[in-house]
């Protein structure tokens, strides 16, 4: 019994640590540049940071609602799931990499430009490594999130950690929701640890 408890623990790990990186590496591709076109383009700010905002308000169940008749994108199981971390997981790092680009020091930008960089190379070369920090830190709040909100995915049918506690929930089973709470906050205060390390590694002397 105990063996195949285990095995059962290591297989919804395994699939919560799926959907949270499969989650995290789309809202990293879609946030990071998304960012940056805000700093590029003011236009572009109040609608981008106001969809990113509206779409964490909204409760997960509620989204998932929401998602689940949209064709291509909707349905039961993890495809709803990760588009949903997906737009939860906008915010911060959109918002991180905004603010982070937007606080360089404007001497050394203009120190850059007057040195006949391009755009892009201020960008890519003065910008982005001052910035990383930042950018990490919302990279790393997103991450946490995710962990966490990942355990509803089960309610759909999308698997992962949370099967355990719903099905601990349903039959008053303290072991099952243990199965589930533990390895999730685990994996939790692990990325925290890791990103965290990562962003003192970035921190200037």
């Amino acid at each position: 019994m105990r063996s195949d408890l285990a095995n059962d623990i290591l297989r919804l790990t395994a699939q919560h640590l799926l959907l949270v990186l499969s989650a995290m590496a789309v809202a990293i591709l879609l946030g990071v540049p998304a960012g940056i076109l805000l700093t590029r383009r003011p236009v572009f700010r109040k609608w981008l940071l106001g969809f990113a905002s509206v779409m964490q308000t909204i409760p997960s169940l509620a989204l998932f609602g929401f998602l689940i008749p949209i064709p291509l994108i909707g349905g039961i199981g993890p495809r709803t799931v990760i588009v949903s971390l997906v737009l939860y997981a906008l915010l911060p790092i959109l918002r991180n990499t905004f603010v982070g680009i937007v606080n360089v020091d404007a001497a050394v930008v203009e120190s850059a430009v007057a040195m006949g960089m391009t755009d892009a190379q201020v960008l890519r070369q003065v910008q982005l490594p001052l910035a990383e920090q930042t950018i990490l830190a919302g990279i790393r709040v997103a991450t946490v999130t995710t962990i966490g909100t990942a355990t509803i995915a089960a309610a759909i049918g999308g698997g992962g950690l949370g099967v355990f506690i719903f099905r601990g929930l349903a039959s008053v089973d303290s072991t099952q929701i243990l199965a589930g709470a533990v390895p999730a906050a685990l994996l939790a205060l692990m990325a925290d640890w890791g990103l965290g390390w990562i962003e003192r590694r970035l921190s200037p002397a």
